[in-house]
């Protein structure tokens, strides 16, 4: 499995959303269920899922698959 499709995993049960809605592309624009509280919940767990530790301060940033795979190739996990 790779970065993208963990990820795509992770929000779509998170968000209880199926798979194929999420892209390589997916913002929290484009999912209703996307909202501030399944924003937390999603960074939980990313955490959890993905073993890395998110500052709160990097949530606002992480509101994009794009945005969420550079951080992780950034942190050396993707």
């Amino acid at each position: 499995m790779d970065s993208f499709e963990k990820i795509q995993y992770v929000i779509a049960t998170t968000l209880k959303v199926s798979p194929d809605k999420i892209t390589k592309e997916t913002s929290d624009k484009d999912l209703a269920a996307w909202d501030s509280l399944a924003h937390v919940n999603l960074m939980m767990s990313l955490e959890q899922t993905l073993d890395l530790f998110l500052e709160v301060e990097d949530f606002p940033k992480l509101t994009s698959v794009p945005a969420i795979l550079e951080y992780l190739r950034e942190q050396g996990k993707g």
